[in-house]
């Protein structure tokens, strides 16, 4: 009885570690109007988590992730438009803080890479076709003959 209860006791202890998560802080941010929550949801959604893979603002929990989203508030309070908030946060953290980054010349290759990756695939796919081109002649009636003899069934038994 006592290793079942330092189990059961290990096992909510373990549970109750996983479920600290759930009890962080959420954000409680006041907005005047309901277009400024809405333009705040579209910046924080359009801007990405510099130190998480692939997550927005809005999706991250990273500190730094926390601050942009502090600094986007605040410059949509302060009456920011959109195009400054994305100004102010290139300068600062360059194109990459950007989900769609706009066409330059440091982010040709960002934006011309799956064309580039799909013309090499296609160029190796056509060669090995071409590479395994079968021919397609008679057999000759040597071959045949050594043919039939593997393939009958009364010289193997």
């Amino acid at each position: 009885m006592p290793l079942v209860r330092a189990v059961a006791s290990l096992a909510i202890v373990v549970l109750l570690g996983l479920s600290l998560p759930s009890l962080a802080a959420i954000e409680s941010l006041k907005f005047d109007t309901a277009g400024e929550e809405s333009r705040y949801q579209k910046m924080i959604g359009q801007l990405r988590c510099l130190v998480c893979q692939n997550q927005n603002l809005a999706d991250s929990n990273a500190d730094l992730a926390k601050d942009l989203r502090a600094k986007t508030y605040q410059m949509i309070r302060s009456g920011a438009s959109d195009a400054e908030i994305v100004d102010f946060m290139v300068t600062r953290y360059g194109d990459f803080v950007l989900y769609r980054p706009p066409l330059r010349g440091r982010t040709a290759l960002l934006w011309g890479a799956p064309l580039i990756f799909l013309l090499i695939a296609l160029a190796v796919f056509l060669y090995t076709l071409r590479k395994r081109k079968v021919v397609d002649e008679p057999l000759s009636r040597e071959q045949r003959s050594r043919a039939a003899k593997l393939l009958d069934p009364e010289d193997h038994a």
